[in-house]
């Protein structure tokens, strides 16, 4: 049984009418805070269970029991102001909904439970929609389950993700936006002609108050709200300016087991090495390199003009740390045999590799032999419960004083994800990573070694003269 329902245009905000009939199999709906989106989803799928067409929806949050003070309530809503009460069966201690003319059917559930939504029927046919409202609370995992709930039967499928894009290293961004699997609707409050002047005024006081949680929550830009360590304002300005790399790449060369020569640049948009400043045969460098560990993180190294601590390449991949070690002995020479820095807690192989390649200008620090008790000289950075908070206090304020001098977007959307724990350690949220950090934090640290040996060789050629204007270390 079919009725006519009058449902004029008015009453859905003007942004989102080209996706009320819109069947990708994957639709994004995100922004900021009180730009009405979940509430026209709640709309397009009352719309949608009206019609002839099988339409039976789960709609999902990451737990059952905030289903029933969001989802279910505002789904109630549209219909109660649409005044369709009659054309639906509520079922209230379920969450379950019934259109009476088409049969089509609304349940909800918890991520928190997968193998009862693997249960989940529907009597008048099979599954055809899913709403993932606040998706980014979601893990992938449990996403990847939903898609496989949508395979199988001859219906049509379509899968809807909502949220507020509080996180911008957030696996979504990647997954469903930057991929380009996702039609994707982007919105703010300014889009909600629903909302009263009070509201609106209300939400843009805090421009003047809190600016950065105004970006975030109010226009809907990726940021982290209220616990990442390092200047969030500093970081949104400087990744709306952030540069193109000049070249994308990575280097090659001839190996014969024992040197490597012949090296040269080669162009590759897939490249893992980034170069934003080509080398200057006037200025010194230095290279911060963080090795993957557990093999969980990436190998990163970050290229700096120890002058004005510029960062003028970057390098994040994942391959076996020999490749790793080639590559920044490479990319040591391409900037004038820079002085380079691995952390060498987790493996010290990429140092030991540089050495045998006869790359003898890296970073040198004291240790005490645990057996003669005398103090050593050796290659590599060494992280510990000392120098780990020096050198990241050090990048705190290169960020919050000196975020020009950082180039690389994906170094910046990093740093903004750093949290610190309970314990009150700086490092990345579960899940994430510090790689780009420390690499970077590095780099800065051992410019200090660059100054002093810039000014060794200067006197060197002067015959001890000291001349030209000493380097200024930020």
């Amino acid at each position: 049984m079919n009725v006519k329902i009058n449902l004029s245009k008015a009453v859905f905000n003007r942004i989102y009418l080209p996706y009320l009939e819109n069947r990708r199999r994957y639709l994004v709906f995100y922004g900021g805070g009180s730009s009405g989106k979940s509430y026209f989803i709640a709309q397009r799928y009352i719309y949608k269970l009206l019609r002839a067409e099988r339409c039976n929806l789960l709609v999902v949050r990451q737990t059952a029991e905030s289903n029933r003070r969001s989802t279910f309530p505002l789904i109630k809503q549209v219909i109660s102001n649409w005044r369709l009460s009659e054309y639906f069966k509520v079922n209230e201690t379920d969450m379950h909904v019934v259109c009476r003319l088409t049969g089509n059917e609304i349940t909800f559930a918890g991520l928190d439970d997968v193998e009862k939504i693997k249960s989940i029927t529907f009597s008048n046919g099979e599954l055809t929609d899913i709403w993932v409202e606040e998706a980014t609370e979601c893990r992938e995992k449990d996403i990847n389950q939903l898609k496989v709930r949508m395979r199988g039967g001859k219906s049509e499928k379509q899968m809807v993700l909502s949220f507020n894009p509080v996180n911008i290293r957030h696996w979504i961004k990647r997954h469903f936006i930057d991929s380009g699997l996702a039609d994707v609707c982007f919105s703010t409050y300014k889009d909600n002609k629903f909302l009263t002047d009070e509201d609106k005024k209300a939400l843009e006081e805090l421009k003047d108050s809190d600016e950065y949680t105004y970006n975030v929550y109010c226009l809907g830009k990726w940021g982290v709200l209220g616990r990442t360590v390092f200047d969030a304002r500093a970081i949104g300005s400087r990744l709306d300016l952030v540069p193109e790399p000049l070249k994308t790449g990575y280097f090659v060369y001839s190996y014969d087991g024992l040197a490597i020569r012949s090296m040269r640049w080669v162009d590759d948009p897939g490249g893992y090495i980034k170069l934003y400043k080509m080398p200057d045969p006037g200025s010194a460098y230095c290279i911060g390199g963080d090795t993957a560990g557990d093999g969980s993180d990436y190998f990163v190294a970050d290229v700096l003009d120890a002058k004005t601590g510029e960062q003028v390449a970057k390098l994040r991949h994942k391959f076996d740390a020999d490749l790793y070690s080639k590559q920044m002995y490479c990319l040591g020479r391409f900037y004038g045999d820079a002085l380079i820095g691995i952390e060498a807690n987790f493996d010290s192989y990429p140092i030991m590799e540089l050495q045998r390649l006869g790359y003898m200008n890296q970073y040198v620090r004291e240790a005490v032999d645990t057996y003669t008790g005398q103090t050593e000289k050796r290659f590599g950075f060494k992280t510990t419960s000392l120098t780990r908070p020096t050198v990241i206090s050090r990048l705190i304020e290169i960020v919050r004083e000196h975020v020009e001098t950082i180039n690389d977007a994906d170094t910046l959307e990093e740093l903004l994800t750093v949290v610190r724990n309970e314990k009150g350690r700086i490092e990345a949220p579960v899940g994430g990573h510090d790689d780009q950090m420390m690499s970077l934090a590095i780099a800065h640290q051992i410019r200090e070694q660059v100054v002093i040996d810039f000014h060794a060789a200067q006197e060197e050629e002067s015959g001890g003269e000291d001349y030209g204007e000493p380097i200024e270390v930020i």
